[in-house]
């Protein structure tokens, strides 16, 4: 009997190892093909959303060119780091670049590079004259043409369209002559835009300042910045910080009408993450806690760390509620700062906007222990607050927690800042007052999000207000005095 069942025993070995074997390619074919990178359709969503985040601003389909981050050279290299890639905005002519810079895999990099997939940069080095009326750089020792947009938001085509592009000619080519030096510098010179979404603050700050200090912090002073789309009473706004990384006056180059000649030009600054650093990638590993730094000495913030006894000589820390004119406003703000006042806080009320001095703004922010305020680009002035400060970020009504994360949420805890924040109620909201009880806007915010970001935004960014349940509101006070140092 045991000899006729060995084979039968054999077969089912057979069997259940086909079975086995069966499974595995499944799984492989599974997670090689069927895969998807979150579990739920509306995370799937989200990060659709995450990738193409504008604060209050009209929103069109992002696309994501180039390829991904690179270390940045800690000290400026002697020679030519060639610098761009097909898939941006920049488009390229004629033949092979110069290859004179490697990156980490040893691979020589062309003249233009993506630096990220929102940020692109140029560099090359040389006889370089920038004849910035014809939006031309003339560069020695290349042999095609580049053309890039000096601003960190190449995922975002709407951005984009309103920022000047440059282009990047061999210097000498035949038919085209350049143009005679009229000034020579000495130093490197660094071009960047205030086109795209500058003007709004998390746009200023996100796009273009965070990543300017990144790319430039290294040289110490000894570069000038070139800046396309000027506007003045931006330039104005933002000088002290500027003087922290330049010792040279900004160049209006779109209007100048010089030529400028440098030994070396560096165009685009290099993004990172939304109003944040990553210290593994920035040159010396410098983190936004240090961009911080260098903003309190460029508008004489004295105050370091906050505190619950204040900095005012009240004894009572300090609350600043950040007030909104248009939508996202408090409906119930006075009643919001008499409980303040009566949990034990110094109250502010600020509303800042485009014509808010920034000094004076800033030592404001600086003086608080606790800013509050609805999800909005106001909020970008935690970079002001004081290390162990705490930011209360209303979320309005509309499952908008996956916003509110990336723009303010996340960057806090690199700033030293802690979090909180307070999500309305639907019975908190002025949408209760706006459609039927039965409406989607109200039953099925994720239904609206699915509808893309003009729906979101115009049902729970743009007609929403809030009026806070002042109890809820007092607990929060009590948990944010409870976080103070």
């Amino acid at each position: 009997m045991r000899s006729r069942q060995e084979p039968r025993r054999v077969s089912n070995g057979v069997i259940i190892g086909a079975m086995l074997l069966s499974l595995c390619v499944l799984s492989i074919v599974k997670a090689r093909y069927c895969a998807t990178p979150f579990g739920k359709a509306e995370d799937q969503l989200q990060e659709q959303m995450n990738a193409s985040i504008r604060m209050e601003t009209d929103e069109s389909p992002a696309r994501t060119p180039g390829e991904e981050e690179e270390d940045e050279p800690e000290e400026v290299p002697s020679t030519a780091l060639a610098v761009t890639t097909p898939a941006a905005v920049s488009t390229t002519t004629g033949g092979k670049g110069r290859k004179a810079g490697k990156d980490r895999k040893g691979k020589a990099k062309p003249t233009c590079y993506m630096t990220s997939k929102r940020s692109e940069r140029c560099d090359a080095s040389g006889d370089i004259r920038v004849d910035g009326n014809r939006s031309t750089i003339y560069v020695s020792g290349i042999d095609r043409e580049w053309r890039t947009k000096p601003y960190a938001r190449y995922h975002d085509p709407v951005a984009m369209a309103h920022v000047r592009e440059y282009t990047l000619k061999p210097l000498g080519a035949a038919g085209d002559a350049a143009p005679a030096c009229t000034k020579n510098h000495s130093v490197p010179g660094f071009m960047f835009s205030n086109g795209g979404f500058s003007g709004n603050l998390y746009h200023d700050y996100t796009d273009v300042l965070v990543p300017l200090f990144i790319s430039t912090h290294q040289f110490k002073g000894r570069v000038k910045f070139l800046l396309s789309g000027m506007k003045p009473w931006w330039v104005a706004k933002f000088t002290p910080f500027f003087q922290q990384l330049t010792r040279y006056d900004v160049i209006d180059v779109d209007n100048d009408q010089e030529v400028h000649c440098f030994p070396r030009i560096l165009i685009g600054a290099t993004f990172h993450k939304d109003m944040g650093v990553d210290p593994r990638r920035s040159p010396g590993h410098v983190s936004v806690v240090d961009f911080k730094r260098a903003l309190r000495r460029a508008f004489g913030l004295e105050r370091e760390a906050a505190s619950r006894g204040g900095a005012t000589g009240t004894g009572k820390p300090r609350l600043l509620i950040i007030s909104r004119r248009g939508s996202r406003r408090f409906l119930n703000e006075r009643e919001m700062a008499r409980v303040a006042a009566e949990a034990g806080f110094e109250v502010r009320v600020a509303e800042p906007d485009q014509h808010t001095d920034m000094a004076t703004f800033a030592k404001l922010v600086n003086s608080a222990d606790v800013m509050i305020g609805v999800h909005g680009a106001g909020l970008t002035n935690m970079v002001f607050l004081p290390r162990g400060a705490v930011l209360i970020q209303v979320v309005p009504f509309g499952g908008l927690e996956w916003l509110t994360s990336v723009t303010f949420k996340d960057p806090a805890g690199d700033m030293e800042v802690n979090y909180m924040d307070y999500n309305v109620k639907l019975e908190e909201s002025s949408l209760i007052d706006q459609y039927p009880k039965n409406h989607q806007v109200l039953t099925d915010p994720y239904a609206v999000h699915k509808q893309g970001w003009d729906a979101l935004k115009t049902a729970y960014l743009d007609k929403q207000n809030i009026r806070v349940d002042l109890d809820r509101f007092k607990a929060t006070l009590q948990e944010a005095m409870s976080r103070l140092p």
